[in-house]
């Protein structure tokens, strides 16, 4: 069994490095029937924000990324890390250091122009400066001698020489604890037996190495999972990092797509494309994962957006696509047969919720605004006669159905020089949909009902009348 964590900033939405992250964790900690911990690392007391926590809460429960333990908070902790702080420092672990800012830029600067890489020089190591030496902040003995290595479960062997991280700083002069601090001993507390994270966070991992032996315990187990790219296979632009996983949901992407789509950026199995929650819980582990890095292609989420809305259920997709039937309509929508099999048809042809629900358009207003373009190409005046045609044969039907809207037409063709079927349902289509696209032309009718489809086929020879030939 595995304890995983994800530890966000609440400094802003869920976006997409994040919930890949949080997908990952969630991923293996169910994979081996573990336990998923999610704890708030808001310590940035300027910018974090109960808005911006209560924002990724909701994210991740969009996403259906249950956590078993949490959320834990990290400012709530701010006894238990000083007091870790203590310990060290009593230990002579850590040790007070009252260098300014100024006094370490100017040094920092002449081992710089001396060709050298700079880490903290030690001034203070053996100063043994006490708790009334004034403001200072305390730093971790870090020897020089070992190296902050480890066995990555993604990267293999990983680490650095302790010379090169230097005496870190563990507590600010303002009494807070460093972020590096504050996650080893709230991993340490909370049991966590595999870090995963973003490569990024590398140098942190060696960091975190030397708290962990100042402490005298074992650390955890690391992967650091590849970086995200864009499209373009160069490092994710502000633009495309910006969006965050709510944008997607108010898009009307499907969350299994959204899921699916993120937890491939650097895993995978096999050749297989489409993973469903309980598929990725079954499939998904660190093996897996690869080292190149990880690229985002938007035109993938759009086939993994139709996969799924193809894939739910009706009474699901029905009730995820209601709120955006009723932004297109101005009102709720009631739920019928005939848009039951608008729904049913729309599958094949949209990507996300929003899409079905503008597509749907037609059959959810009383009137439609005829594209331009399509009705100077297909309501020209020679069709007028033929709709009216259409239109009189159509409100005398007995019964609206499939079996009776197919003789109407061939009648209508044969009265009218054996128009080709293209030549006369597209006009149609135009005339009670307001565009060039939508399912079968007598399913759509069917949709639209005949009272509405004959006032839109009169209302379209209207048009053609008017129109310039």
């Amino acid at each position: 069994m595995a304890r995983t964590r994800y530890a966000p900033s609440p400094t802003g939405a869920l976006h997409l490095g994040g919930a890949r992250t949080a997908a990952f964790n969630w991923a293996y900690a169910r994979h081996h029937g573990g336990t998923f911990v999610l704890r708030i690392e808001d310590t940035d007391r300027e910018r974090s924000t109960p808005e911006s926590e209560a924002e990724m809460l909701e994210g991740l429960a969009w996403l259906g990324l249950d956590w078993d333990e949490g959320p834990f908070r990290q400012s709530e902790r701010s006894e238990r890390h000083g007091a870790v702080v203590e310990e060290l420092l009593a230990a002579d672990r850590a040790y007070r250091c009252i260098c300014t800012r100024e006094e370490l830029e100017t040094r920092r600067e002449a081992s710089v122009a001396a060709g050298t890489k700079w880490t903290y020089d030690g001034r203070c190591r053996d100063a043994g400066h006490g708790p009334d030496c004034g403001p200072h902040v305390v730093r971790l003995r870090v020897s020089g001698s070992e190296r902050l290595g480890w066995d990555d479960l993604v990267f293999g062997e990983s680490g650095q020489e302790a010379d090169e991280v230097g005496d870190v700083i563990l507590r600010r002069t303002d009494g807070s604890p460093l972020f590096h601090l504050a996650v080893v001993v709230d991993d340490l507390d909370m049991k966590i037996d595999t870090v995963i994270r973003g490569s990024d966070h590398h140098l942190n991992t060696c960091i975190h190495l030397a708290i962990y032996r100042a402490l005298g315990v074992d650390p955890p187990r690391y992967a650091h999972v590849p970086l995200i790219v864009g499209a373009t296979g160069k490092k994710l632009s502000k633009r495309e990092a910006a969006v965050s996983i709510q944008q997607y949901r108010d898009s009307g992407y499907v969350s299994e797509a959204v899921l699916n789509w993120m937890i491939r950026w650097g895993w995978s199995h096999g050749d297989t494309e489409t993973f469903s929650p309980a598929e990725i819980i079954e499939r998904f582990d660190l093996d897996a994962v690869g080292r190149a890095a990880a690229q985002i292609d938007p035109a993938k989420l759009d086939w993994l957006g139709q996969h799924w809305l193809k894939a739910l259920p009706g009474d699901d997709l029905w009730t995820r696509l209601a709120p955006f039937l009723a932004e297109v309509a101005g009102a709720p929508v009631e739920r019928t047969p005939e848009l039951d099999l608008l729904v049913d048809l729309l599958r094949e042809r949209s990507t996300t919720l929003s899409d079905m629900a503008a597509r749907a358009r037609f059959a959810l207003t009383d009137g439609v605004e005829l594209d331009a373009k399509a009705a100077a190409k297909h309501l020209k005046p020679e069709i007028g006669p033929v709709l009216e045609d259409l239109r009189a044969r159509l409100a005398a039907l007995p019964d609206w159905s499939e079996s009776e809207l197919e003789p109407a037409f061939e009648a209508v063709r044969a009265a009218h020089d054996n128009l080709p079927m293209g030549k006369l349902a597209q006009p149609v289509r135009v005339a009670v949909t307001g565009g060039t696209a939508s399912p079968g032309i007598y399913e759509t009718l069917r949709v639209v009902g005949r009272e509405r489809t004959v006032a839109r086929l009169a209302a379209a020879v209207a048009h053609a009348s008017a129109a310039v030939a």
